[in-house]
């Protein structure tokens, strides 16, 4: 399945340059999803944009496939990268690209829940609780399956030529703590850097 891996946005919030490139333990942010999502054998397109040309540069010298968004937005980025990337009717991931601690039996999972809903597109979300407990703010939430939720930037999608048409969804809860570090803010960069730096060096 295609991934589009969304790195066009100008990322004010941390305030650290282009976000995708943010360093974590010797390595650009974005890289931890695009390897999730190569380890889980999908197609993988890095969607950026003019605000992000060092993100773009980082990616050709990856050897990636990039989409040069117009930068209008993250849902207008998507629609048009879509419509343009992959036939119409066929199902495609979406993701943010700062999701570090993403990982294959995490996309393993959404996918099934998604292919059992026989619904055309899945949202992914993460229990508030969850992203309070490791210190991670959230700025929307919803209630899932009886929960108060924040979307964890991860989702599936059927492509579509028709623009502005909502989608029938499955939405997934997952109680993951490493979907609750969607990096916004320095404190959340500092907990993922513990987190995962250690990790790694262990």
């Amino acid at each position: 399945m295609l991934a589009l891996i969304m790195a066009g946005g100008e990322g004010s919030r941390l305030g650290m340059g282009e976000k995708p490139l943010v360093n974590i333990c010797g390595r650009p942010m974005v890289s931890y999803v695009i390897d999730a999502f190569l380890a889980a054998d999908h197609e993988v397109v890095v969607v950026a944009s003019h605000r992000t040309p060092f993100t773009k540069n980082w990616c050709r010298a990856q050897g990636l496939t990039i989409y040069d968004a117009k930068g209008l937005g993250y849902v207008e980025d998507i629609n048009a990268a879509a419509a343009d990337l992959e036939e119409e009717g066929k199902p495609l991931f979406t993701c943010v690209s700062d999701l570090p601690c993403l990982a294959v039996d995490i996309i393993a999972d959404i996918e099934a829940a998604w292919r059992r809903s026989g619904l055309p597109a899945c949202s992914t979300w993460v229990p508030h609780d969850l992203c309070l407990e490791h210190g991670c703010r959230t700025h929307y939430t919803e209630v899932i399956n009886g929960v108060p939720a924040c979307p964890a930037g991860i989702n599936i999608l059927t492509a579509s030529r028709e623009e502005g048409i909502p989608e029938e969804e499955v939405q997934v809860l997952l109680h993951d703590r490493r979907l609750a570090f969607n990096i916004n803010t320095r404190e959340e960069l500092a907990l993922v850097q513990r987190y995962l730096c250690g990790k790694h060096q262990g």
